[in-house]
């Protein structure tokens, strides 16, 4: 990535976060660790919370973003709450996330992404999720064999009335499409 590029990937999350309540707490990071100890799948990360800060600061998020760290988060909030700094890590973290998911920057051998993108094209349909559409549109896009192998369980699930067979769209479905294009207009996300 051309060093414009990874410089207007940094401004874009910057300012992203710093539209956080306390996103501008980012900038009180002294790399205490703290959050990076607080953290339970640290040691699974190829980059721990504390890296990530440094990360920003040195012009590298594509690294941070291509690997398998923003989508190891277990969104406990154990970083935020005990960073002295008052960083809301985990929000940081869905930031990251985002950012990835919208400039294709994720792990090649990774499925979280495609879960995210299904996941926010049936919400944005219906309103709310559709488990089995969103399981359908996940597996078409990652193996659609392994769909195969889940039908008892989705079959059981019907039947016990824990799975909706067809998806339900919320009342008021074009009121919140507007509400979301508002916010997206908003955000420019």
């Amino acid at each position: 990535m051309a060093n414009t590029e990874a410089a207007r990937l940094s401004s874009e999350f910057l300012r992203h976060v710093y539209e956080l309540p306390q996103g501008k707490s980012i900038d009180k990071c002294i790399q205490c660790g703290t959050c990076s100890a607080s953290c339970p799948t640290s040691s699974a990360m190829e980059y721990g919370p504390r890296e990530i800060i440094a990360a920003l600061r040195a012009g590298v998020l594509e690294k941070v973003l291509k690997s398998n760290t923003v989508w190891l988060c277990a969104s406990c909030y154990s970083c935020s709450v005990r960073c002295p700094a008052k960083i809301p890590f985990t929000d940081v973290m869905y930031e990251l996330k985002r950012l990835g998911v919208k400039h294709n920057l994720y792990p090649p051998d990774t499925t979280n992404a495609v879960m995210a993108r299904a996941f926010t094209e049936v919400v944005d349909k219906h309103g709310r999720n559709a488990e089995t559409t969103l399981l359908q549109k996940y597996y078409l896009r990652t193996n659609m064999f392994k769909m195969f192998g889940q039908m008892n369980l989705v079959r059981k699930l019907i039947t016990r009335g824990r799975l909706e067979f067809l998806p339900h769209t919320i009342k008021g479905i074009e009121g919140f499409r507007k509400m979301v294009a508002a916010i997206e207009k908003n955000g420019e996300t």
